[in-house]
């Protein structure tokens, strides 16, 4: 299809235009045409609508009494056709012979048959004939209708105009008027002749014009084109001056190539003097360009790797993954990468953007990458997290000695207690108090334990509400009875999740009890689960004594704790486990007025890790 466009301005512009010509020209012949046609058809079907009038009107009273006019009102079928074709004829006979052409005649519904076909010359032999069942003569007599039919009927491919004779509120029959649709065509045919010529004639001049206009035109574009094509090879030439705006767009090209000598000169200063490093490769995966910072990061300069493939300098012999290399394959571009990055001397740690390089037509040329020495920076934020890992540990370790050193100090008060006095009284009574302080002991290295060791998570789809339920069950005794009220609003028909169930229902028991722990006289706990976008919500609301704003950015934090008794572990454990169901827990709380903990999950578990 390509090859038959045209590839020169001047043949594209006649193409062009005359297409703006011709198919305005060929729409509107076409709708010319159309309205003609319809107008000559409409003009043909009120002329024989006109003519089947003036039969109905020669008939007046209708068959009946012409029968009896011819004393044949009992005769038999035969006869009374014969009677009427013998009076009706001669008319039909005269309407055909003033309107060439035309066929008239009449129908009798009683009789079903053909009284009279006029010119009667040409087709006195249909007279006496039955209609087809499926004439449309039938239908208008049926349905006492006008009808206009095209199609092969008794003369044959005619148009045809039948009207009903009514009489008394009766349809007796139908008169008809219609012409060949030869000579219909005939007529079309002529309309359309004149259409074309006149059109043809439109066109050739038109195109006469065309080429007449476009020649002058066309050679001052030839002149840019030139000028252009000089461009590419040498800025320093220029278009020579023409008048109006053809020479007005000579004049702004001489003025862009007078840019483009500056802004070339610009560029390569710019490229130069910019601190990040900048190395481009072409398609093929060899180095063109290497500005001077990338020279002073790499330790190589230009004429080491200019020319030389990209990948034999950085790649071969070297654990390391050229983004580069991959945005010159797949196209994919890379922003704010940051990674080890290969040297003349050793690795930098480098942030890196690389993107496809095209030239001014959009074609890819190669790839180029941008990259800032992070090096320091790095080894900076390294020493900074050693030190948080160090203080958070210090931390840590300052909370475990307190939480069991407490109990370590009671029991050994009370064992000296006992060494001195040794009665079995003061056994009976300190020995359970030692025992408790044990477990204390032995709780918290349990949940140390269970917070620094990873542990196996076994999901399994599990039922939000059905949990929540069975988890009210283990808390709900006299004590909390007395203490909270407990509300559940549970969404029903909420998708089951993939969830470890038993580290959830740990879940829920740390926050449930917490909620009761906060409330001191008697309060409401409300419960409430929901839906949305492929993840489960569960919130859990008390009016307890709340947590001070200080201290909401700790409550996660290992050993933080409000609660004498408490050992500051249930938190973090509760934070670690929806972390590992790649979960979010948010918690608002106001002193006196309550908390709300949101816990949020996604329904399915893919590409999760199975420990904690």
């Amino acid at each position: 299809m390509m090859r038959f466009w045209p590839q020169t301005l001047r043949y594209k512009m006649i193409l062009l235009t005359l297409l703006t010509i011709i198919v305005p020209m060929l729409v509107t012949g076409y709708v010319v045409k159309k309205e003609a046609e319809d107008a000559l058809l409409a003009e043909k079907r009120t002329k024989l609508y006109g003519i089947a009038r003036i039969l109905d009107a020669y008939l007046g009273k209708g068959f009946d009494p012409i029968l009896e006019e011819q004393h044949v009102t009992n005769a038999d079928r035969a006869t009374k056709i014969k009677a009427l074709s013998s009076v009706l004829s001669s008319y039909t006979d005269f309407v055909a012979k003033n309107e060439p052409g035309i066929g008239v005649g009449y129908y009798s519904k009683d009789l079903d048959a053909i009284i009279t076909y006029g010119p009667s010359s040409q087709y006195a032999d249909k007279v006496g004939l039955s209609i087809e069942p499926t004439h449309p003569g039938r239908k208008v007599m049926e349905t006492g209708m006008d009808l206009v039919e095209f199609g092969p009927l008794v003369r044959g491919n005619i148009m045809n105009a039948m009207m009903p004779i009514s009489r008394n509120g009766q349809v007796v029959g139908y008169i008809w008027a219609n012409e060949l649709t030869d000579d219909i065509q005939m007529q079309l045919d002529a309309l359309d002749r004149k259409i074309y010529l006149f059109g043809s004639f439109g066109i050739l001049i038109s195109v006469a014009l065309i080429v007449i206009v476009t020649g002058r035109f066309v050679k001052d574009v030839e002149a840019i084109k030139q000028g252009l094509e000089n461009l590419e090879f040498d800025l320093d030439r220029r278009i020579r001056p023409m008048p109006g705006e053809i020479g007005e767009i000579a004049e702004a090209i001489n003025h862009m190539a007078d840019s483009l000598l500056e802004a070339r000169s610009l560029n390569e200063n710019i490229l130069q003097s910019i601190a990040d490093g900048i190395i481009t490769v072409d398609n093929e995966g060899r180095v063109m360009t290497i500005n001077q910072a990338a020279q002073q990061m790499t330790g190589y300069g230009p004429e080491e790797i200019v020319g030389r493939l990209y990948r034999e300098v950085f790649c071969d012999g070297k654990d390391f993954n050229s983004k580069l290399l991959e945005t010159l394959e797949t196209g994919r571009n890379h922003i704010g990468i940051e990674m080890d990055y290969p040297v003349k001397i050793g690795y930098i740690y480098i942030s890196l953007s690389s993107s496809r390089l095209r030239d001014s037509h959009g074609q890819n040329i190669g790839a180029v990458v941008v990259f800032k020495d992070l090096t320091e920076r790095h080894h900076l934020q390294e020493q900074v997290r050693r030190a948080d890992r160090l203080a958070t540990l210090g931390e840590m370790m300052a909370g475990i000695a307190h939480e069991i050193r407490n109990p370590l100090t009671s029991i050994k008060g009370f064992i000296q207690y006992l060494l001195e006095t040794n009665t079995e009284e003061d056994r009976k009574e300190y020995m359970p108090i030692i025992v408790k302080e044990v477990d204390r002991v032995n709780k918290v290295i349990d949940e140390l334990l269970y917070f620094a060791r990873p542990n196996p998570t076994h999901y399994q789809t599990v039922d939000i509400n059905e949990l929540v339920t069975k988890t009210l069950v283990l808390v709900q005794n006299k004590t909390t009875r007395h203490k909270v009220d407990i509300d559940l609003t549970l969404t029903p028909n909420l998708p089951r999740i993939e969830a470890d169930a038993e580290q959830f229902r740990q879940v829920l028991l740390n926050l449930i009890i917490n909620s009761i722990q906060a409330i001191t006289d008697h309060g409401q706990i409300n419960i409430r689960t929901w839906g949305e976008d492929q993840r489960i919500f569960v919130e859990v609301q008390d009016t307890g004594a709340g947590i001070k704003d200080e201290d909401l950015d700790k409550v996660f934090n290992p050993f933080f704790t409000t609660k004498p008794a408490g050992t500051g572990l249930g938190l973090a454990i509760v934070q670690r486990i929806i972390s590992a169901h790649q979960g979010k827990i948010n918690i608002v709380s106001k002193v006196n007025e309550g908390t709300t903990i949101v816990i949020e999950l996604p329904v399915s578990q893919e590409g999760v890790g199975n420990e904690i």
